[in-house]
Order: structure tokens, then sequence, then C-alpha cells
């Protein structure tokens, strides 16, 4: 049984390891980590929505990109495991 046990930790491990890396990647990119930074500060601040979380629009305001760009980045930060995106309607939290 120890065998196993020490299987199922390295396991564990590596996919820690698989989530910190595409962590990582994800902000390795200067406009993908200024958009996650983004996000952080708008928690904070007033411009928030009911549920204090920013959406697309309010993130895309504070950047000369076009929304698409906004959207493609949140997406990498989300399939990162770095955020959470919620539709509501026609906006996106």
């Amino acid at each position: 049984m120890p065998a196993k046990a020490s299987n199922e930790k390295r396991g564990q491990k590596t996919e820690r390891m698989a989530r910190i890396s595409s962590a990582f990647k994800a902000l390795s990119n200067e406009t993908r980590l200024a958009v996650f930074e983004n996000i952080r500060l708008c928690q904070r601040q007033t411009i928030l929505n009911k549920d204090k979380r920013p959406s697309i629009c309010n993130v895309a305001s504070n950047f000369d990109i076009s929304l698409s760009t906004i959207s493609h980045h949140m997406k990498e930060l989300r399939n990162a495991g770095l955020i959470h995106c919620e539709r509501r309607g026609q906006t996106i939290l």
C-alpha cells in the first residue's frame, strides 16, 4: 500500500504543478497581466456591479484595445483558473 499512496501523492503534486505552470503562462503576457491586475483592483473600488465583480465592459474601458481582445485575455485567465466568469443576460461578470 505505501507504493500506491506514494503514486497518489506524486499525481497530486504533478497536477498542482501543472495548474501553477498554467497560471504563470497566462500571466506571462503583459496585457493579460494588466487585465488581471485591473480586475483585482476593480473588486476594491466602487465601479462594481451589485455582485462586486467588474463586467468585461468595465475592464475594457480601462484599456485602449478592442472588447474582443479583452474577452480573449479573460478567456485565457479563466482557462488558467485565475478568474471566474458568469454570464447574466448580455453581461459577462
